[in-house]
C-alpha cells in the first residue's frame, strides 16, 4: 500500500485544518508552430491550439479536486514566451496576441495565463522591444494575461538597457490601471535567471527548451508548516528544522500524486513540482506567521533572514527527498500584498523595502507585491529591479521584481488588488536619485564564478 491510514487521516487533517493546497497546476503549451507572417492567421493558430490541449484542463483539475479531496486553487496555462512566436507577424503591436490569450483563458475558464514575456537578458530583438511596449496596454485590456521579462542571468550578467526600459513600463503599466489602483503591474515581473519551467504567476512561461506541453504543479502549506513549528516550541533548531523537513516531505507526497494523475488524464508529461511556500491574504496561510513562530516577535525583526534562510532550505531538503521532478522555484515566497502576516509586520514598522531586499538572499523569489508611491520615478524603479536582479546574478539563483506605483497615493495609503492578490500598506522608497546610474545603460558584467565549463 502506497498510503496508510495513519498518513491518510494525517493529511485529512491538513487539508481541513491547516489550508494545505496544490496551489496551482499549469499546463505549458508550446506555440511554435503557431508562427506565421500573418499576426491573424497565427493568432488563429494559438486559439484553436489552445482550445485543443488545454480543453480538458479546468474539467480534470475539478475532477481530482471532487476525488482526492485535494483543494486545487488555481488552474493555469503558461505558454511560449509570446515575443518570441509573434516576432515573424507584422504586428508592431502585440495587445492582440494578449487579448487572444485572455478570451482563450476565460473561455476555458482557467485563472491565469502566462507567458506575454521576453527573454533579454543579454539583448533586444524586434520582436522583443515590441512586446515590452506593448505591455502597458495589453496589461490594462485583458485581465487573467501575466506578463514577465527576464532581464540577465549569472552567465550573461545583466541588461541594463532593459532595466531602464522596464522602470517606464512599469510605471505606464501602472497609469494605464490607475482606476484600479495600478493593477496592471500585479500581473508584470521582471527576473534574473527565469526558470523556464515555473507553475506559479506571474512568472510562468513555457520554456523554449520545453517539449510539446506538460503540467507542472505548485504546491503550498504554510499553514501546515507553522502548525509543525508548534509542535517543537522551545526545541533546538536543528530541531526544529528536522520537523519542518518531515512536513515538507509529506507535503511533497501530497502534491506529486496530484501532479501525475493531471498529466495522466490529461495525456501529457509530468513536469516538475515548485514546493515554494505561496501565502495567501487568509489568515493561517501566512510565511510571515511560521517566522514569528520560530522566535520572531514580528516578521522583520533581527533574526529574520537567518530563520527565513533555514525555513526555505528544510522545504527543499523534505522536498528532494520526496519527489525527483522538482523544479521551478521551491523555496518560500514573501510577498507583501499576498500575505496577511506580512501586511501587519508592515503596519507595525518591522518590515521595511530594505529588510526585504535581504529577506530575497536566502528564498524565492524576490521583491513581490510591494506597493510604492505613486510618484516613485521610473528610474528609482529601475534602480530597485537592478538591485534584486544582482542579488540572483551574483548568488546564481532566482530573483525577481513585481513592484506597484500607486497612482496618486503615498507611503502609508492602502492599495486593494482583490482576490489572491489581496491588498497592502504602501511602501515608503529611498528619496536619494539613482538616474545617473540607471541612464549609463549598457550591460552590467557576469561575476566571475559565471565562467564555468
Amino acid at each position: 500500500m502506497m498510503y496508510t491510514p495513519f498518513e491518510i487521516r494525517e493529511t485529512v487533517d491538513m487539508f481541513m485544518r491547516h489550508k494545505l493546497d496544490v496551489r496551482a497546476i499549469t499546463l505549458g503549451v508550446s506555440l511554435r508552430d503557431c508562427a506565421g507572417p500573418s499576426g491573424a492567421e497565427s493568432r488563429r493558430r494559438v486559439r484553436e491550439k489552445l482550445l485543443r490541449v488545454a480543453g480538458r484542463l479546468v474539467e480534470v483539475g475539478r475532477g481530482i479536486e471532487a476525488e482526492f479531496g485535494v483543494p486545487i486553487i488555481n488552474k493555469r496555462i503558461s505558454v511560449t514566451p509570446v515575443a518570441l512566436v509573434a516576432e515573424s507577424s507584422e504586428d508592431e503591436d502585440f495587445t492582440p496576441w494578449a487579448v487572444t490569450l485572455d478570451g482563450v483563458a476565460s473561455e476555458l475558464g482557467v485563472d491565469f495565463i502566462g507567458g506575454f514575456s521576453a527573454l533579454v537578458q543579454k539583448g533586444m530583438t524586434s520582436g522583443d522591444r515590441r512586446l515590452i511596449a506593448s505591455i502597458p496596454r495589453a496589461m490594462a485590456e485583458t485581465s487573467r494575461v501575466c506578463s514577465s521579462i527576464n532581464l540577465g542571468t549569472t552567465k550573461n550578467g545583466i541588461n541594463m538597457d532593459a532595466v531602464k526600459l522596464m522602470g517606464r513600463v512599469v510605471k505606464d503599466t501602472a497609469a494605464a490601471t490607475a482606476d484600479r489602483d495600478g493593477i496592471g503591474c500585479a500581473k508584470l515581473v521582471v527576473f534574473c535567471n527565469a526558470p523556464e519551467d515555473n507553475p506559479f504567476m506571474a512568472g510562468a512561461f513555457h520554456g523554449p527548451g520545453e517539449g510539446e506541453s506538460v503540467l507542472s504543479v505548485g504546491v503550498s502549506g504554510p499553514g501546515v508548516i507553522k502548525a509543525a513549528c508548534e509542535q517543537y516550541r522551545g526545541a533546538p533548531l536543528d530541531v526544529l528544522a528536522d520537523g519542518i523537513k518531515k512536513t515538507a516531505f509529506k507535503i511533497t507526497r501530497m502534491g506529486q500524486l496530484v501532479g501525475q494523475e493531471a498529466a495522466s488524464r490529461l495525456g501529457v508529461p509530468f513536469g516538475i513540482l515548485d514546493l515554494s511556500l505561496a501565502p495567501t491574504p487568509a489568515v493561517g496561510d501566512s510565511v510571515a506567521r511560521i517566522l514569528e513562530e520560530i522566535g520572531l516577535e514580528s516578521a522583520g525583526a533581527p533574526g529574520t533572514t537567518a530563520a527565513l534562510a533555514m525555513l526555505t532550505d528544510m522545504v527543499k531538503k523534505g522536498g528532494v527527498m520526496a519527489s525527483t521532478n522538482v523544479g521551478g522555484l521551491s523555496g518560500a515566497f514573501i510577498p507583501v500584498s499576498e500575505d496577511e502576516g506580512m501586511v501587519a509586520a508592515v503596519r507595525r514598522g518591522s518590515i521595511t523595502l530594505e529588510k526585504l531586499e535581504a529577506m530575497t538572499c536566502v528564498c524565492s523569489v524576490g521583491l513581490d507585491m510591494i506597493a510604492v508611491p505613486g510618484d516613485t520615478s521610473a528610474e528609482t524603479i529601475s534602480g530597485i529591479m537592478a538591485d534584486e536582479l544582482a542579488i540572483g546574478m551574483v548568488n546564481n539563483k532566482t530573483t525577481a521584481v513585481r513592484l506597484i506605483p500607486v497612482p496618486g497615493k503615498k507611503a502609508g495609503d492602502w492599495a486593494e488588488f482583490g482576490g489572491l492578490l489581496g491588498g497592502a500598506p504602501i511602501l515608503p522608497v529611498n528619496g536619494f536619485s539613482c538616474a545617473d546610474f540607471v541612464n549609463r545603460g549598457g550591460r552590467l558584467p557576469p561575476p566571475i564564478h559565471s565562467f564555468r565549463n
